[in-house]
């Protein structure tokens, strides 16, 4: 197995790396904004994407979004092949994207937003620490990537302050010392328990 920076070589990996975001958004039941072979061939092009390969064969994935004019990166589109999960693979995508996301913009604040509990861990292991989104870019081209989410319409009826993902935010000037602290799953757990109770009781009825 290994993890490299993807280039265009890699582009030939496009179209199952969308369906296996497709498919799991499915499996899940839960938001993942979907993305098309073309953007993620542009993501290899330009040295933003990171790709775990086992041989031949497509294993995992995640990119690098720039906003804000280079204030802010997002490392999106995390996703790990059914065959290759719940061997510790997403964690190592994670932190390799995260590196490369460093090294290229080392002065732009790193964020995430998820409704996925085991990212919320990685990125909490990373040092960011949940935050509003108000904190996050304001760029409306970021925002406006989440109408292909299932949950965007709670996003809209909430004026774009919350949703059923958590915001979470790495600043590099502080090095988010604070939130290095081990933040137990249960934490992550009753807070996605709360929002689903709120947002989602208009649509039970």
């Amino acid at each position: 197995m290994e993890i490299v920076i993807a280039n265009k070589s890699h582009i030939i990996y496009a179209d199952i790396i969308c369906k296996t975001i497709e498919d799991a958004a499915q499996v899940r039941g839960t938001g993942i904004a979907k993305r098309k072979p073309e953007y993620v061939a542009k993501k290899m092009e330009n040295g933003n994407a990171v790709i775990a390969l086992d041989g031949g064969m497509f294993a995992g994935f995640c990119y690098i979004e720039q906003w804000g004019h280079g204030k802010f990166v997002a490392n999106s589109g995390l996703i790990v092949h059914p065959d290759y999960r719940n061997i510790g693979l997403a964690k190592k995508i994670k932190l390799v994207i995260f590196k490369h996301s460093r090294t290229k913009f080392p002065d732009a604040k790193v964020f995430s937003i998820t409704t996925g509990l085991a990212v919320m861990k990685l990125n909490s292991d990373l040092g960011y620490k949940p935050v509003t989104f108000s904190e996050l870019t304001d760029d409306q081209s970021f925002w406006d990537g989440c109408q292909t989410c299932r949950n965007y319409d709670v996003l809209t009826r909430t004026d774009r302050k919350m949703c059923l993902c958590t915001g979470m935010l790495f600043d590099p000037k502080n090095n988010n010392k604070e939130a290095t602290k081990e933040v137990k799953e249960n934490v992550f757990k009753r807070l996605k328990h709360i929002k689903q109770n709120l947002f989602l009781k208009k649509d039970k009825k």
